[in-house]
């Protein structure tokens, strides 16, 4: 089945409100050409605001980087989903390895917010990977699929149209080392199968699996030519339009 490839820019604690009105406007400006592809920015919350506003009529894709699951209340300094719908994004990344090792995010947690975003139609980036000692120690596949089954507990079938999921290797991110074509296959393949187990081959074969972990111009049509890869959730390198243009234009 021929899925439609997304890459999303996640921008991280970068970019203050000029600066990722600056970015997106690039982007925008050199987006006419790119048909077959799904483009998504994730600015820091300061942002969101004014860069949905530019963004109207625009195809770039509007992501938040992380939420709480709670709707309302006293969560000093938590963004609910209603309030990111509200300001026009329509994708929000979950359970971010950063949001994981740095914040201590727990598989129920993760779910609990995959919930809430689903509930207020916000689609989820679902970020799935293992450190480098799993990995070594062979746990790579049990990892992965641990978080894929807690992160979906509760969820139906009919509530994943838009999922996204995201495969990246802890090991990976920001440290300039990229899995080999093949063990990022390896693990999307998987994945993939285990959706297939726990919802059908139909829906398996319609979400999409982005890769992460220090995406550049130089090895993503690598990456993208992998039947299970359907596209990128790019950090460092989003920040910089030319880098991130580059990515965008694999096929070119």
């Amino acid at each position: 089945m021929s899925r439609r490839p997304i890459i999303v820019g996640n921008w991280k604690m970068n970019n203050n409100c000029g600066e990722s009105l600056e970015l997106a406007r690039a982007l925008r400006n050199a987006l006419g050409g790119l048909s077959n592809i799904d483009v998504g920015i994730a600015p820091p919350y300061t942002a969101l605001y004014a860069v949905a506003k530019h963004n109207e009529g625009s195809k770039l894709l509007l992501a938040a980087q992380n939420m709480h699951e709670a709707a309302s209340g006293a969560y000093t300094g938590e963004i609910s989903a209603e309030m990111l719908t509200d300001v026009g994004c329509s994708h929000v990344i979950l359970g971010h390895s950063e949001r994981r090792h740095v914040f201590g995010e727990t598989d129920g947690r993760i779910n609990a917010k995959v919930k809430a975003a689903i509930a207020a139609s916000l689609k989820p980036i679902l970020c799935l990977g293992e450190t480098l000692e799993q990995r070594e120690a062979g746990q790579t596949n049990q990892v992965v699929g641990a978080q894929l089954s807690a992160g979906l507990a509760g969820v139906a079938a009919e509530q994943l149209g838009g999922l996204v999921l995201a495969y990246e290797p802890v090991w990976a991110i920001g440290t300039g080392k990229v899995a080999t074509t093949a063990q990022a296959q390896e693990v999307h393949a998987f994945l993939r199968q285990e959706l297939r187990k726990a919802y059908g081959a139909a829906l398996a074969e319609k979400v999409r699996i982005q890769y992460g972990g220090s995406v550049k111009p130089d090895n993503v049509s690598g990456l993208m030519a992998q039947p299970d890869i359907d596209g990128a959730l790019v950090g460092g390198a989003s920040l910089k339009a030319d880098a991130f243009l580059g990515i965008l234009k694999y096929n070119a």
